[in-house]
């Protein structure tokens, strides 16, 4: 018997799209859907998500509240909130999406207008394949501060600086905490679970804010 491991997502391209019709695409397809879609530059990336995709994504934002709660910040999850610029032509449906500096700009908001609201101050992408456009490019035009990618096993971070991300090892938001580390933890929660895991990182944030 031969044994096929399930991918963590699926990615399609759309090429030679025009902006109108993808704006069409995301008002016929709806919210209550499963995969996220992105449109730079007439192409657009449809991305389904798996289990393993969403676990990785899920915890990361547990983390992320864990995080929050530990150095006192506010904190609103927007998840796969629909991010459009009709100036710029670009769209974007990130895996997760946080506002934690402009929180109090968008609390109690019910719909959020990039033309009038800033972008969300973090933004994660959950990338066990390679994405088909060039999410570093869209969400550097959106403005969007910080930038998280994790491939499975490693987590990446961007900042944004002059119009472009460099990369960094530190998180702007969370310094001193090594960011960086939390693949791990993901690894130990396929293994103690993620209750536990939560726990361990928990534990682990607190003794390196107390070192």
């Amino acid at each position: 018997m031969v044994t096929t491991a399930t991918p963590a997502e699926t990615r399609v391209l759309l090429e030679n799209i025009s902006w109108q019709t993808f704006k069409t695409m995301l008002v016929e397809m709806g919210s209550e859907r499963a995969n996220r879609i992105s449109y730079h530059q007439g192409n657009i990336e449809i991305m389904t998500p798996q289990k393993p995709h969403e676990n990785a994504n899920r915890l990361i934002e547990v983390f992320v509240g864990v995080l929050c709660e530990e150095f006192s910040l506010e904190v609103d999850r927007v998840g796969s909130l629909t991010l459009t610029r009709d100036d710029l032509e670009y769209g974007a449906e990130p895996d997760s999406g946080y506002y934690i500096q402009n929180e109090l700009l968008v609390r109690g908001k019910e719909n959020i207008d990039l033309a009038f609201d800033p972008p969300p101050d973090l933004v994660l992408e959950v990338e066990y394949s390679r994405p088909k456009i060039d999410k570093l490019k869209l969400y550097a035009a959106m403005g969007i501060s910080e930038f998280w990618r994790y491939n499975g096993t490693s987590l990446r971070i961007y900042i944004l600086t002059n119009g472009q991300y460099s990369e960094t090892q530190i998180s702007p938001t969370f310094a001193p905490i090594q960011i960086t580390e939390i693949p791990r933890f993901i690894a130990e929660s396929k293994k103690i679970g993620q209750m536990s895991a939560t726990r361990a990182f928990r534990n682990w944030v607190k003794l390196a804010l107390n070192d």
